[in-house]
C-alpha cells in the first residue's frame, strides 16, 4: 500500500489503521518541509521528495510493488507556489485546463492509473473514526447557533461551488472569514479572532 503523505497527524493515523486492517507493507512518499519524519517508524519504506515530483513518486511506488495508494495529510498551500515539477508533472499540468483541487487530484489519479496504481479514498481503513450525522459531543447547539450553522452551510456550499474553498466562519448571520488559498486552519484562526472566540465554523 502506498501513502502520499502530507503534513499533520493524518499519515500516522492512517498507517496505524492500515496495520490494524492487516496491511503487510506500507511505502510512503514523503515531502520535504511537509511530512513528519517520525512517520518513518510506522512504515516499511519511506522516500523523501519535493512537491511536484510525480515521476519520482510513481517510480518509487513501482519499485516497491505498490498497486494501491492513498493521499493522506495536507500539503501547505505555500508549497504550491514553490513547485519543482519533473517532466511527468509538467506533462500532466499541460493537460489540466482548470487547476482546482478536484481537477488536480483527478489528474494525479489518472497518472497513477497509467502505471497500474489505483488511488483509493482518503478515508480507507478509517471508517471507525468518521462521525455520523447529528450531534456528536459537547453542548447541544442553541437556536442562534443552529441558525448560524444553517447560514454557514449555505455560504460554504456556494464558496465550494465556485472553487474558492470549503470553509466559512460566521457569527450572528455575518460572515467573518472565508477559506481561500491559505487553507482551513488559517481561516479558522482569522474567523475565531474576529469573533472573539465565539463563532461558528462550517466546512463542506
Amino acid at each position: 500500500m502506498g501513502m502520499i503523505a502530507g503534513n499533520g497527524i493524518y499519515p500516522d493515523t492512517f498507517a496505524r489503521a492500515a496495520r490494524r486492517a492487516g496491511v503487510a507493507k506500507l511505502a510512503a512518499a514523503a515531502f520535504v518541509d511537509e511530512t513528519d519524519p517520525a512517520l518513518a517508524s510506522q512504515v516499511d519504506v519511506l522516500e523523501w521528495m519535493r512537491v511536484g515530483q510525480l515521476g519520482k513518486m510513481i517510480k518509487f511506488f513501482k519499485a516497491n510493488g505498490v498497486t494501491r495508494a492513498v493521499m493522506v495529510g495536507q500539503i501547505a498551500p505555500k508549497n504550491l507556489f514553490d513547485l519543482r515539477p519533473d517532466l511527468r508533472t509538467l506533462k500532466m499540468l499541460a493537460g489540466v485546463k482548470v487547476r482546482n483541487a478536484e481537477s488536480l487530484f483527478g489528474a494525479i489519479a489518472d497518472e497513477l492509473a497509467k502505471d497500474g496504481i489505483e488511488l483509493l479514498p482518503a478515508t480507507t481503513f478509517l471508517d471507525e473514526l468518521l462521525p455520523g450525522p447529528g450531534h456528536v459531543c459537547g453542548p447541544a447547539l442553541k437556536d442562534r447557533q443552529l441558525e448560524d450553522a444553517d447560514f454557514g452551510f449555505r455560504i460554504a456550499k456556494e464558496v465550494s461551488r465556485l472553487d474558492i474553498g470549503q470553509t466559512v466562519v460566521v457569527k450572528k448571520g455575518t460572515v467573518l472569514a472565508v477559506e481561500a488559498f491559505e487553507g482551513t486552519n488559517e481561516a479558522m484562526k482569522r474567523g475565531g479572532a474576529l469573533g472573539k472566540g465565539e463563532a461558528m465554523m462550517v466546512k463542506v
